[in-house]
Parts: structure tokens; sequence; C-alpha cells
């Protein structure tokens, strides 16, 4: 096929769609750690046949969000301590760059997006709202890396960000004050407004190996890869 005979796609394909809303439940905990997906039960709830479905789980299984058992299907992955210390160690480095690009640009237009997330924080926190707290958590650091303008950081932190939510119960169970957690996002703002680009780098790997120690004691980004 010549390419002048390629047309756009218009609409999200039917596996598209099961895709996203697979991976909105895995990362809500509607599909919980270790559930098997059944094949008819969910094609029958998304109305649609096994082939699209199938498409989407496979999908999900290329992103490392589930797992295949033979002779038993797919299950949602559970996150062992070292799936933790991955997850914050990519996500370290992911973040690292997006900043060293920020700030060798212009800073501001980027803090001004995580001021809003910070508006969105702060009010969950005062609210009182664990799981509106979580989904601002992660706004944040996906607007963070998206301000960096590099699309393939964006679509690396994609996938990270999806495990990191499942991280994020657990996690958010170890903060006796919920301001601390925010503090720590506000710090980051400012230094990156400053252009301290030392003083960024420094508190987004502070900000990593502070959630590695709370969900994965013994563990530590700064005493390199366990065994």
């Amino acid at each position: 096929m010549a390419l002048a005979e390629i047309e756009p796609v218009d609409r999200e394909s039917t596996a598209g769609i099961i895709a996203r809303q697979l991976r909105q439940a895995i990362m809500h905990g509607s599909l919980p750690p270790g559930t098997q997906l059944g094949e008819a039960e969910l094609a029958a709830r998304f109305e649609v046949s096994r082939g699209p479905l199938r498409e989407a789980m496979q999908r999900l299984l290329q992103e490392g969000l589930l797992r295949s058992e033979r002779h038993r299907g797919l299950f949602v992955i559970e996150l062992e301590p070292g799936d933790v210390y991955d997850i914050y160690a990519t996500r370290a480095a992911i973040e690292r760059a997006a900043a060293i690009r920020i700030m060798r640009d212009d800073p501001e237009p980027a803090a001004a997006l995580l001021d809003e997330a910070m508006v969105a924080m702060a009010e969950a926190a005062e609210a009182g709202d664990a799981d509106a707290l979580s989904a601002a958590d992660l706004e944040f650091h996906k607007v963070f890396v998206e301000a960096s303008g590099s699309r393939r950081l964006a679509r690396m932190s994609q996938t990270l960000l999806i495990e990191t939510r499942m991280c994020l119960s657990a996690l958010q169970r170890t903060y006796q004050d919920v301001g601390h957690r925010v503090a720590e996002h506000q710090r980051i703002v400012d230094a990156l407004r400053g252009c301290a680009e030392e003083t960024v780098l420094a508190l987004i790997e502070a900000h990593m190996e502070d959630a590695v120690q709370r969900l994965a004691p013994g563990l530590s980004l700064l005493a390199g890869r366990p065994n």
C-alpha cells in the first residue's frame, strides 16, 4: 500500500477502548493484583466478541500490567518489593531527565501548570480525600513529564504511572500527616521555578527514595539494584 492511500483513523478502535478501560480498572483497584481475567465474563460485560478483547489484553500484557500463566490464562500483576524498586528507580531517571529539559529552557510555563496540580493536591489533603489526593499526585507527575516536551519520556512514564497507582493505596497509609506529601511536591515546584537544577534533581531522587523506603523497607535507590 502506498503511503498516500493511508487515511487518518477518526475513532479509537474497540480494542483500544477496552484496553483503556482495563487500565483504569487496574489503576483504581477494580481489578486488584492477582485477579484472573476471564474472557467470557469480560466479553459479556463489554458486549463485544472475544477478538477485540484478546487484542486489548495482549496490549496490557505487552505493557507489563498483565502476566500470563500457561494453561491458566492472564492475571493482573502483583508488585513485589523488587518491582517497587524498579518502578521508582525508572521514574526517577525519567523525571530527572524531564527536569533537565524544563530548566534548560523556560521553567515558568511548567511551574504554572504544576501550580494547578498543587491546588488539587492541597484541596484533596484538606478534605481528607485519599483517593483524590492519589489522583492529584499522579496528575502532578504526569504534567511534570509532559511539560518537558519529550513525547518519548511521556510515553515511557505512562505505564509506570499506572503501576504507581497500584502502589499508592499502600503508600497513602504510611503518611501520618498528608501535608508532608503535599509539601514534598511543593518543594520540587519551588526549586524548578528557581532553576535550581541540582536541588530539583536531588528532591526528585529523595521523593522516589522515600516511596521505596515506605513500600519496600530495606531496599534503597541509593544503594543500587537489589540482588
